[in-house]
């Protein structure tokens, strides 16, 4: 596995993650100061020129998809110098990159998400992928680097591509979704795929096909100009439009407007709201809410708003803290007091597992330090800092107490 930045020592790699193209499966880990790729092919290993080209692509592709020419340092600089608010959270939530999708894969599974949730998403995809594309390799689980033996555990898994406009456009697409859970969205993707195979093209022998790198010409168009083209596809609305503009047409100064980010702009911004009732989203208060939040955060809003929006997600109200210290427990036994203390460290975050259930799956690495100390006296000793006298005396004879009791027994 090559990496971008040279290793440090000692420094053992994430969780493996995976993402099929069409023509290869790109494996990533990370470590604090690097991340780690390799590339791999269907068929036997190639000669070393055409080895050595493929590498050449793949790095290529992850400086794209990762956006890594952006100074994501100096955004978040700026936007601290803007924002009190996203001054006191960058610390903890420093790094979070706009990845630069696919626009057609990016369009599918987009009109999955109405109103949906990102565990039921990832089988749709995962689902849709199965059905509609052949296997590209199979490959054995990766290795873990977590557990004492380093040793891959789990059962091999088959890669699919995602499936190319021309294949989703066939008249019996709309019924085969519906049977695998789609819902109502199976006529959108087969109509969305149709209309863009009837007017830009079918298949090609190249590996994009016309309708897909038509998609790709959004991103040279104005981004009014690409949303109104996005919102003549069934199932796009201007939410869904937005994410696509942002995370695939390179329109980072878009802000996609939901409840959540309203309640954002509510309680930070001093957008107009009810905290209590939840407010329709109206055209206007779209505009409103994402109009005063580009204002704040500047042409790369987008990204801007990403930061906060993990910030606000209960399940990341934890992420990037000390690991909190419990109270000190105390163990009794006959003939010996012991005294507990753990520890807390901070946290080194990490990017999580694919194929999560929630948003919020992620992987953590934590440090703790436990002593052990016997105690001289018959009696428990305690931490008895910032406790008044009458306090510690009251602790006191409660231990007296359960010595006695335990010793009687």
């Amino acid at each position: 596995m090559r990496s971008i930045i040279p290793l440090a020592e000692h420094n053992p790699p994430s969780y493996e993650y995976r993402l099929c193209l069409r023509d290869r499966v790109i494996c990533l880990r990370q470590t604090s100061d690097a991340l780690l790729y390799r590339s791999v092919f269907p068929g036997p290993s190639p000669d070393p020129d055409l080895e050595d080209q493929r590498e050449a692509e793949t790095l290529k592709w992850i400086h794209d998809y990762f956006q890594l020419k952006v100074d994501l340092s100096e955004l978040y600089k700026q936007w601290g110098a803007r924002d009190a608010v996203f001054h006191s959270r960058k610390d903890r939530f420093s790094g979070i990159r706009m990845l630069r999708q696919d626009p057609f894969e990016n369009l599918i599974s987009f009109i999955c998400s109405s109103n949906n949730n990102i565990g039921r998403i990832t089988k749709m995809i995962q689902a849709l992928c199965r059905h509609y594309s052949t296997t590209l390799v199979t490959l054995p689980p990766p290795a873990d680097f977590s557990s004492t033996s380093g040793q891959p555990s789990g059962e091999s898994h088959a890669y699919h591509p995602f499936p190319p406009p021309s294949v989703l456009a066939a008249p019996g697409v709309a019924g085969t979704l519906r049977t695998l859970g789609f819902g109502y969205r199976a006529d959108f993707i087969q109509k969305t795929a149709k209309m863009l195979v009837d007017t830009h093209g079918g298949t090609d022998r190249d590996a994009l096909e016309p309708a897909e790198r038509w998609l790709l010409t959004l991103r040279e168009k104005s981004t009014q100009e690409a949303r109104e083209e996005l919102l003549k596809f069934m199932g796009v609305g201007r939410k869904v439009a937005d994410c696509i503009l942002l995370m695939s047409l390179d329109k980072n100064e878009v802000i996609p407007v939901d409840t959540h980010v309203h309640q954002i702009a509510m309680k930070h911004y001093g957008v107009n709201g009810s905290s209590k009732a939840k407010t329709a989203m109206t055209p206007k208060l779209y505009d409103e809410v994402s109009n005063k939040l580009a204002i704040i955060w500047g042409s790369y809003a987008g990204w801007a708003h990403l930061v906060l929006f993990t910030s606000d997600l209960k399940s990341f109200a934890s992420y990037g803290l000390p690991t909190p210290s419990p109270s000190p427990s105390v163990q009794v036994e006959v003939g010996r007091i012991s005294r507990k203390r753990k520890v807390g460290l901070a946290t080194l975050p990490t990017i999580p597992p694919p194929q999560t259930t929630s948003k919020s799956s992620r992987a953590r690495a934590g440090a703790s330090l436990r002593t052990d100390a016997e105690a001289g006296s018959t009696l428990p000793v305690y931490e008895e800092s910032g406790l008044s006298m009458a306090d510690r005396v009251k602790r006191r004879r409660r231990a007296e107490k359960a010595i006695n009791v335990a010793a009687a027994s």
